[in-house]
């Protein structure tokens, strides 16, 4: 039982999968087949969630499964909020018209989550490759689920197309690493790049562009917008928060472990991506009038933010990104949640398509305002704290002058996030009673959409006990 630990997450989903595929055929006759298959998902989901916590808490790290794994804080963290998104994210599917009545909508949510889970504790370069397309190909079926939507399928193929160009390079990296090094292993490796040389330069940026790939990095970022508009609205919600976490914990665990001399000098180069991902993010924002494309080029200009913490490579920093890892996917999920009840009421994601949403739903313009104003980095939500902690560490390793790009860059996003709330609080439906037209929501996206708003104002306020995991997981690291 002790040699299962490690994995329990991983086992407990893969039973649940399992679960999902045997009762469907049962359950297709019935009238409560598409709302059980949701819930049922959902509560296998925040079962394994209660069950790892209790019982797959790591003691001190380890290399276990013959070193193709490590058991510590960092992995342990990025697992349980990768089944809790997983979790929320089954319960907005079940509000959604096609994927609701598929149970292989929840089993490759379910396959895509035990690849991230693997992605985040991999200590082997095999691995590591194998959890990585573990997690792309079942979100490459997703992106392009809705077969009869040009657009999904648009965002599905060039999602594959992309992803598999990337996937190539980074394969190509992995193994002049193992050519070079004769070793998989991340924690042997440090030793054969201890020298900022050529080659280890090289190889360095193979990896890099294919992990940029995978967290939206510029100038990696183009396939974001349009993968994120045409994607099933739950999907994109889903990609650009624990997808993007799962890059960023592979990014936070190779810097360390295999080029930490590297990741030292090359501090500058990722200081000017962290800078241009977030300044084009946030700029191309400005002018978008769809709230997915917005929210698309929202989460670009995050993935910037969250590199301030990687670029100043200390145990502040590592700690920092992972926190704000923590305060994204809350926040993004909520606010990819609103988009899907909108969306699946309206018909649009035009912007104008929240005309007088604070007087159609209260509920509902509130949790925006949350979801929004954290977005922007606005006290008291977990956005502020997040902003506040990455800044903090790059100020502390003297990385003034990006701090101050970042806090700019934040008043540019705070305008189109206060553009939408406008919408939302001060435009009226154009000759329309708003009564007569409300936006309701059904009962398991209004449970999803309370608990991350109260999950945000949280983590905001008690960000104590967040903050001390987040730098155990960092602690592991170094």
């Amino acid at each position: 039982m002790a040699a299962i630990l490690p994995i329990l997450p991983e086992v407990l989903l893969l039973a649940l999968a399992v679960l999902v595929l045997i009762l469907d055929p049962f359950l297709r006759k019935g009238a409560n087949h598409r709302p059980f298959l949701g819930m049922f998902t959902a509560t296998g989901l925040l079962v394994t969630l209660a069950l790892s916590l209790v019982f797959a808490r790591p003691m001190v790290p380890s290399l276990v499964f013959g070193g193709m794994l490590r058991f510590d804080w960092l992995g342990f963290l990025f697992k349980m909020f990768f089944v809790f998104a997983a979790a929320v994210t089954a319960l907005f599917f079940m509000d959604t018209d096609k994927l609701n009545q598929r149970a292989e909508a929840y089993l490759l949510l379910l396959a895509a989550t035990i690849g991230m889970c693997l992605m985040s504790s991999s200590a082997d370069l095999v691995m590591l490759y194998l959890a990585i397309e573990t997690t792309s190909i079942p979100l490459y079926i997703l992106a392009g689920f809705l077969t009869d939507n040009d657009k999904s399928s648009e965002s599905g193929f060039k999602y594959l197309l992309f992803g598999a160009l990337t996937s190539a390079v980074l394969l190509y990296g992995f193994s002049l690493i193992y050519g070079f090094a004769g070793t998989t292993s991340l924690y042997e490796l440090s030793i054969h790049f201890s020298n900022f040389d050529l080659l280890a330069v090289g190889i360095t940026f193979l990896v890099l562009a294919g992990l940029a790939f995978k967290v939206s990095l510029f100038p990696f970022h183009f396939w974001a917008p349009d993968v994120y508009e045409g994607a099933p609205t739950p999907v994109a919600g889903f990609l650009s928060t624990a997808s993007k976490a799962a890059g960023f914990a592979v990014i936070l665990r190779l810097l360390t472990a295999v080029f930490p001399v590297i990741s030292a000098d090359w501090s500058m180069i990722l200081a000017v991506l962290a800078t241009l991902t977030m300044t084009v993010g946030n700029l191309i924002a400005l002018a978008q009038k769809n709230v997915k494309r917005l929210l698309a080029y929202s989460s670009i200009a995050h993935a910037g933010y969250a590199m301030i913490g990687v670029v100043a490579f200390s145990q502040l920093g590592v700690a920092s990104t992972i926190f704000y890892m923590i305060a994204y996917i809350l926040t993004n999920l909520l606010a990819f949640g609103i988009v899907g009840v909108v969306g699946h009421v309206t018909g649009s994601d035009d912007i104008s398509a929240y005309n007088g949403l604070g007087r159609r739903n209260a509920t509902l313009a509130l949790a925006a305002l949350v979801a929004f104003l954290s977005l922007s980095g606005m006290p008291p939500f977990g956005g502020f704290a997040a902003k506040f902690f990455v800044f903090a560490a790059a100020i502390q390793n003297g990385w003034i002058w990006l701090a101050v790009v970042g806090i700019l860059n934040s008043i540019i996003g705070l305008y189109y996030y206060l553009n939408i709330l406008k919408y939302i609080y001060l435009y009226r439906m154009e000759n329309l009673d708003e009564e007569q037209h409300p936006v309701p929501m059904s009962r398991p996206v209004a449970i999803a959409l309370v608990v991350l708003s109260l999950g945000i104002l949280l983590v905001g306020t008690v960000f104590g006990p967040w903050f001390g995991w987040a730098s155990a997981a960092a602690q592991n690291l170094f």
